[in-house]
Parts: structure tokens; sequence; C-alpha cells
């Protein structure tokens, strides 16, 4: 009888820990998207965790979720016929209430297709002005940004019907406030610049986005220096 009243406590102990475990778990979730349509694509998703990839994991289809073991991080890479692959990393620190990382992944086209597609300049392509330079903290643009301005004039010069939206941002440091009045003083520093080499004021639209977008949330300078960044849409062409 004591022996089988030790069985039965040991059990109880091992369901409340296996209990506990199961409602600690964080998952990772997500659609996979065409960037351009927002319409579902079927993908082969595959995961690893890191840094030494001793947990990995396939999936196939438009919709993923798996368990973020340990709490450690997770890169998933997702492939489709068609399109680029895209490469994430999945924090568990980003959990919401539910224990979940949300992350839908937006599939755009690979490399080649991109260069034939921003030689169009559609509506709603984005570019990113990569050698835009900012004084650290300042809206005052560095000198060796402007020859990538230059281009940038040199194009709403060249269609006539172009209008784009300046969309700047920070990293999500500091005051949320002060970023968002930073990003919008940088912006419109560059329209400001449009402006002196003859574009007419009408075709540049800004938006401020302050650090709310991010591309990444790692804590590191690299992440930091991606997440600052003016991008340029174009609304109408």
């Amino acid at each position: 009888m004591k022996r089988y009243h030790l069985i039965l406590i040991s059990f109880f102990f091992y369901a409340a820990a296996f209990s506990q475990t199961a409602d600690t778990v964080i998952y990772a979730q997500g659609k996979i998207l065409n960037a351009s349509t927002k319409e579902a694509v079927n993908a082969t998703i595959s995961y690893q965790s890191l840094p030494y990839g001793n947990k990995v994991g396939m999936l196939n289809g438009n919709t993923y979720r798996f368990p973020l073991f340990d709490k450690e991080k997770y890169a998933i890479t997702v492939e489709a016929t068609g399109f680029a692959t895209a490469k994430y990393m999945l924090d568990p620190a980003e959990a919401n209430s539910e224990r979940t990382v949300i992350k839908d992944i937006e599939l755009g086209l690979p490399s080649s297709a991109a260069t034939v597609a921003e030689s169009t300049h559609s509506a709603g392509k984005v570019m990113r002005l990569d050698n835009l330079i900012f004084d650290r903290g300042r809206a005052k643009i560095s000198p060796s940004s402007y020859p990538e301005l230059d281009e940038v004039a040199k194009m709403l010069h060249t269609y006539p019907g172009m209008i784009i939206q300046l969309e700047g941002h920070t990293d999500f440091r500091g005051d949320p406030k002060e970023n968002m009045k930073l990003s919008q003083e940088r912006v419109d520093a560059v329209k400001t610049y449009l402006i002196s080499k003859g574009v007419n004021k009408n075709k540049v639209k800004t938006k401020a986005f302050g650090g709310t977008q991010p591309i990444s949330r790692e804590n590191t300078e690299e992440a930091h220096t991606i997440n600052r960044r003016v991008e340029a849409r174009i609304l109408e062409n």
C-alpha cells in the first residue's frame, strides 16, 4: 500500500510538471502571402532553433504553427515557386499574451523579376534609400547622400505623372514622440532637397513612422542601423 501511495504521488507530480510545461510553451504562427496581391501562397516552410539548429522541422502550406521550445530563437525559411526565398528570425520574447509569436511572411519577386518590376516604376513600389545618411540624432543630410537623392529627382523629372511618398523610420530606442518628430524632420529634409533640384513640391508627400515599424527587433547596433531608414513609395505614375 505504501508503495502504491508513492507511485500515485509521483504520478501527480509528473502530471503537474507536464501541465506546467504545456502551459508555458510559446508558439510561432503566421500566414504566407503574396507581397503584391496579399493572396495566400503555398510554400515550403523550414525552421531550426538557434544558434545550433538542434531542433528542426518542415511544413508545407500557406500557414504555419510550431512550438519554440526552451524559449530559444528560431530561424525560418520560406520557399515557393516563382518567389524570392524569405528568411526571418522568430524571437519568443515577442510573444503576445496568448504565448504566440505572430509573423505573417510576404513573398516578393525573385531578384531578376524585381529588377524588371522596378524599371516599370509601378504604383505601390517601395524603394529603400540605402545610401541616404543623416547625422546621428539629427535631420541633417550627409553630402555623401546627394548622388542617390539626385537619382530620385531625375526619376521624378523623367516620369511627370509620378507622385511619391517619403516614409521616415527611426530605431525603436528612446522617446517615441521624439522619434516620430525626428523621422518627420528627416523626410521633410529630403523633400526640401528634391525641391531644390526642381521637383514640384506637390509630387512629394511625406509620412513619419518613428520607431513603430522596425525591420528587426534585435537590440544590436546593426539592427538599429537597418531600422533607421527612409523609403520612397510610388503612389501614382
